[in-house]
Formats: C-alpha cells, structure tokens, sequence
C-alpha cells in the first residue's frame, strides 16, 4: 500500500505542473517521500510475499489431493466390509438350515428309538409267556412219563423240547442285536449332539473373528451380539480372562467373554509367566488421541493392535467378579520400567466409577501408596471433589485426586511442561512415561481392599 502511495505521488508530480520552489521547499518536498532504498525494499517484501502465497497455494492443492485419495481408499474398504458382512450372513443361513436338518434327524432317531424299546418289551412278554408254556408241558411230561408212552408220543415230545430250545435261541439273538442297535443309536445321537456344538463352536469362533476384524477396523467400543442356542453364541461363553485360560486357553489374544448381567464383549487376554491378565488400557507410540468425551471413556476407544482404553462399563463388569488386583507398568523416557500391583475395589456408573486402592507390590523405588475414593472425570464431565477440571485443563480422563498429581491418559509429550500430559507422581517429583499398561490380573482367591 505504501508503494501504491508512492507510485502515484510520483506519477502526479511529473502530470501537472509546478510552481517554482526555493531551496526550503525543495527540502520539505524530499522529506515527504520516501527513499529509493525504501521503496526497493518494500517491492522485495512483497515479491517474497507472492512467493510464499504461491507456496501455500500449491500445499493446498497437495493436501486436498491427499484427502481425496484417502477417501478412496476409504470407500474401499467400506466396500469389502459391506461384502464380508454378506457372505457372514449367508454363512449363518446355511448354518441355520444344517442346524434344522440335524434337529429333524435327531427327533427320527429318538421316534425310532421309542418304537424299538416297544418291541423289545413285546419280545420279553412273549418270552415269558413262552416260558411258562415251557413249564407247563414239563409238567405234563412229568405225569406223563409216570405212565406207559408210546415211542411216537417220547418222539414227539423230544420234537416239541428241540423247537422250543430253538426259539428261546432265536429270542436271545433277537435281544442281542436289538440291545447293539440300541447301543448303536446312543453312540450317534452323542455324535449328532457333538457336532451340533461344533458347528455352534465354529460358528461362535468365525462370528467372533469377523467382528474383531470389523472392530479393529471401527475400534472397540460395542459389544458383541449375544443370541441364544438357536443362533451364533452359547450361552457358555467364559466370564474373564482366568476363565479362558482354565477352559485350555494358553495363547494370548482376543477372546469373547461375558461377565455376569453383561452382553459379552472381545477383550485382549494376556497368558505369560507372571500370570493371566486382561488389558484394559495400553499406550506405547501416540496414535490414538486419549483427550475423549465421558461417552467414550465409558464405552471405550481405540484400537486393540496399538493403543486402547476398553471402556468403564466393560472394566466394572470384570472387576465387580473379584478375584482380581490392578496391575500397572509403566515406562519412562528413559527407558526405566516400574511395575505396580494393588488391591482395588472399583464402583459402578452411579458414583462415578470411584475407585479405592491399596498397593499390594511393587517394583519400582516409589509407587503412590493410596488413592481412596476418587471419581473418574473427563474434559465434559467433571466429577472431582475439588475445582478446577483437571481433566479439562491436563487432558485425558482420569481419576483424579490433585491437578498434575497422577494421571495415565493424558498426553504422551517429552518436553515441559509434563504434568500437562502424561505423567506418574509416585512421591519425589513428577514422572514423563512414555508407555503405560493397565491389566487386571486374575486371581484364585478374592483380595479386598
């Protein structure tokens, strides 16, 4: 602007004529416009200008071209999502009408099963009416041998003892292959039986790893649909992680449980030495934002291959069956670890989620000994017992109990200021971590607080 000012002072000073001047107002006249120095510095300033203008313009372009691949690409994958949930739809159809036909097989083996039973209690009828018939012509052999016979009635007689022998035989084979019949019957009504739950078990299974998939995919916050024997899940699913690994479980991973009065739900069970654990939040590189809603912290976000947080609602109903501690392992910026293990009692969505803690053990040098009675807050629902929203102005959620004190979702930086991210203040001074794991760990007897 100041060179447009210029340009056209000069441009109206060379159009029109002036009157003569004297030294002093010549003077006065330079002073009031600006120098050659000035005004080439100005055009450079605005050169440079065009060209960072320029710059952002082609940014600009490349990040909209970036957006539109990723939207492609998300297409995509909407797409290939929409076909696999239709062939698992055809899947369970076909599954449902094998289910049906083994279900009418079932019913004829034990129709016909009814009408054999029914037969043999004729035969054995029929074989004790044949035996007393047997008794009473011994009977009658007997008075009959006191007195002089024929050799055509002994003849006759010996006749009537051989047939008589031959169908008692007859009726023995008879119930013989009757009773392995019989036998045979029961042996596939436990295989039909058999592989009606494998078919639910497999179906189970493939239901169960196609929403993994789905939800690795849309994170983790639903649950799983729960139907009764005539569809895809048992009613015999395992309440925790303990439960999994005591069914023959031993390879770590996503599995299906369903705590009591809860849908169910795939949690990552842990199996290592130390013992058998369920993951409910886990931070390593960053990428997933843990500065969420209430909403969120209570049905859960994330990812199970890289960062998560399972939900409030699902880790009260695995923590309400006891039989557990709180086990958490944190690491440092220095690649220091320290590990924590304590007895906890958590309580459910209408006092917040608050949480009680004793330290049971610990590895590390220092660990917070005590955290009694504190509710959970996020940055739109603050529940803290004390002012101002610590999880408004620290991030994350989080039960707090002083501003910068503790708190494991904030966000993970290196550099200061720390408490206004992720940080551990186990007693002398403020930790940065850069990892963080949360389990609960399963135990053969219930520990209180």
């Amino acid at each position: 602007m100041k060179l447009l000012v210029l340009l056209l002072l000069l441009a109206s000073s060379h159009s029109f004529p002036t009157e003569p001047t004297f030294p002093e107002q010549q003077k006065e006249s330079r002073l009031r416009f600006a120098a050659l120095d000035e005004v080439r510095l100005l055009a450079n300033g605005l050169l440079q200008l065009g060209h960072s203008l320029r710059d952002f313009v082609q940014n600009t372009k490349n990040q909209i071209n970036d957006i539109f691949q990723k939207l492609n690409i998300f297409d995509k994958s909407f797409y290939q999502l929409s076909v696999l949930a239709s062939e698992i739809k055809e899947e369970e159809e076909e599954l449902k009408k094998t289910t049906v036909i083994l279900k009418a097989n079932n019913e004829e083996i034990k129709s016909l099963s009814l009408e054999i039973n029914s037969k043999v209690e004729d035969i054995i009828k029929e074989r004790s009416h044949l035996r007393r018939q047997v008794g009473g012509l011994e009977e009658k052999l007997s008075g009959l041998s006191q007195s002089l016979l024929s050799a055509e009635q002994v003849a006759e007689i010996s006749t009537l003892k051989e047939i008589i022998l031959t169908q008692e035989k007859s009726i023995t084979d008879l119930l013989k292959a009757v009773s392995e019949q019989s036998e045979q019957l029961n042996n596939q009504r436990t295989k039909i039986k058999g592989l009606e739950n494998k078919l639910n078990s497999a179906h189970i299974q493939e239901t169960a790893e196609n929403l993994d998939r789905k939800h690795q995919s849309n994170g983790i916050s639903g649950y799983l649909p729960y139907f009764t024997s005539d569809g895809s899940f048992s009613s015999d699913l395992p309440k925790d992680c303990g439960e999994v690994f005591s069914r023959g479980q031993k390879s770590s991973g996503l599995y299906a449980i369903k705590p009591h009065e809860s849908q169910p739900f795939l949690v990552n069970c842990e199996f290592t030495e130390e013992g058998v654990f369920t993951v409910i939040q886990h931070r390593h590189d960053a990428s997933v934002d843990f500065n969420q809603s209430w909403e969120k912290y209570e049905d859960g976000f994330g990812d199970f291959s890289s960062e998560f947080w399972l939900g409030l609602k699902k880790i009260y109903a695995v923590a309400r069956q006891g039989h557990s501690l709180l086990h958490v392992q944190i690491e440092d910026w220095r690649k220091e670890k320290h590990f924590m293990l304590y007895q906890y009692i958590l309580e459910d969505a209408a006092s917040n989620y608050t949480i009680h803690l004793k330290l049971q053990s610990t590895e590390s040098s220092s660990a917070v000994d005590e955290n009694t009675g504190f509710r959970f807050s996020t940055k739109d629902h603050n529940n803290e017992n004390h002012d101002p929203n610590c999880a408004h102005d620290y991030t994350g959620g989080w039960w707090f109990s002083i501003c910068g004190d503790i708190n494991l979702n904030g966000k993970c930086i290196q550099s200061r200021p720390r408490k206004k991210g992720a940080h551990w203040k186990p007693g002398r001074g403020t930790t940065s971590f850069k990892a963080s794991k949360i389990s609960i760990s399963h135990l053969t007897n219930p520990q209180t607080p």
